[in-house]
């Protein structure tokens, strides 16, 4: 039996799960944005969003860690309306990334699969990670039929 954490595409999978969640997302807004490069080991970076719209609708928040790249947005605009988010896998090589990743990181051949983070907007989030986790709430009306 394969662990499906293991598994081969789980990270792809992972990931294009991760992007149709944050699908709905357009039309929040960046509720708060922390960046943390406290310690020495890239590997404990981490990048995380909280997206709000409001009651009516599921908050959502996307954590990012293993960071190898972050561009520095405009603080203090949040919160900030979303007009675009994607969120794209980048395999490991040599396989192929999309077009408008190309140049955007050194493709050593010890790069590991990443994840691409675009949120556009008011305040422009830009980062790449090998580790990506997308917590979405339940919207009331779900909550309200649990047990």
């Amino acid at each position: 039996m394969v662990d499906e954490h293991g598994a081969t595409d789980a990270f792809k999978n992972r990931c294009a799960n991760a992007a149709r969640t944050l699908e709905s997302c357009v039309g929040y807004f960046i509720e708060r944005i922390s960046l943390d490069e406290s310690n020495e080991d890239r590997k404990d970076h981490t990048l995380d969003v909280w997206l709000r719209e409001g009651p009516w609708k599921p908050d959502a928040v996307i954590s990012l860690s293993d960071l190898h790249s972050v561009r520095r947005w405009e603080p203090g605009l949040c919160p900030s309306l979303i007009d675009g988010i994607s969120l794209v896998h980048l395999p490991k090589p040599p396989a192929p990334w999309p077009a408008e990743a190309v140049g955007r990181l050194d493709r050593s051949e010890g790069l590991p699969e990443l994840v691409w983070l675009r949120i556009a907007g008011p305040v422009e989030v830009d980062a790449v990670a090998a580790v990506v986790t997308v917590y979405q709430a339940q919207s009331d009306d779900a909550a309200s039929v649990l047990r």
